[in-house]
This record gives C-alpha cells, sequence and structure tokens, in this order.
C-alpha cells in the first residue's frame, strides 16, 4: 500500500510539474507574441515617421529651388535691364560725341573759310 501511495503522489506531482511546465511555456508564448507585437507596432510608427520627415524634406527640397528659381530669374531680369540700360548710355553717349563732333567739323571748316577768304583778301 505504501508503494501504491508513493506511486500516487508521484504521479500528483508528475501532473502538477507537467501542468506548471505548460503554465510557464503558455507565460513565454503570451510574453514572445506581446514583443513581436510590440515591435511589429514600433516598427510601424518608425516607418510613418520616416515618411512624414521624408515629406518634410521634399516639401523644403522644392521651396528651396523654388525659391533658387526665383531668385535666378530675378537676377537674369536685373542683368537685362542693366544691360539694355547700359546700351542705351552707350548709344547716347555716341550721338553726343558724334553730335558734338560734328559740331567742331563744322566751326573747323566755318573757321578755315573765314582763314581763306582773309587771305583772298590780302
Amino acid at each position: 500500500m505504501k508503494f501504491r501511495l508513493l506511486i500516487a503522489a508521484a504521479m500528483v506531482l508528475m501532473v502538477g510539474a507537467t501542468s506548471y511546465a505548460q503554465g510557464v511555456a503558455q507565460e513565454t508564448e503570451k510574453a514572445a507574441q506581446e514583443t513581436a507585437d510590440a515591435t511589429k507596432k514600433a516598427a510601424r510608427k518608425a516607418a510613418q515617421e520616416t515618411e512624414k520627415a521624408a515629406d518634410a524634406v521634399r516639401t523644403e527640397t522644392k521651396k528651396a529651388a523654388k525659391a533658387t528659381a526665383d531668385t535666378a530669374g530675378k537676377a537674369v531680369d536685373k542683368t537685362e535691364a542693366t544691360a539694355k540700360d547700359a546700351g542705351h548710355s552707350a548709344a547716347e553717349a555716341a550721338n553726343k560725341a558724334g553730335k558734338e563732333t560734328e559740331n567742331a567739323s563744322k566751326k573747323t571748316a566755318q573757321e578755315a573759310e573765314k582763314g581763306a577768304k582773309k587771305v583772298e583778301e590780302h
């Protein structure tokens, strides 16, 4: 009888140990699943944040490119206007110089004519 009692006690212990081991295994599996779920959630959040950052960089890059293009366009416009002004100024200066040369030539011709008349008179 003692032997049967010992076998019964051993069986109870084995069942209890097996039951305990199954509980530990289930808890470990549950913890592993929770860790996997948390990792997936964190990965999704990181991907969303990365996408937001990429969108922000894209937007800022577009703004910078537009600002650069606008500035370059303004510089071209200013250069064109300056070139036109310089061209007009050069043309005006050439016209003025031409008129002064023409006037000087006329005066020289008049003086030469006066001098020639005086020489003829003498």
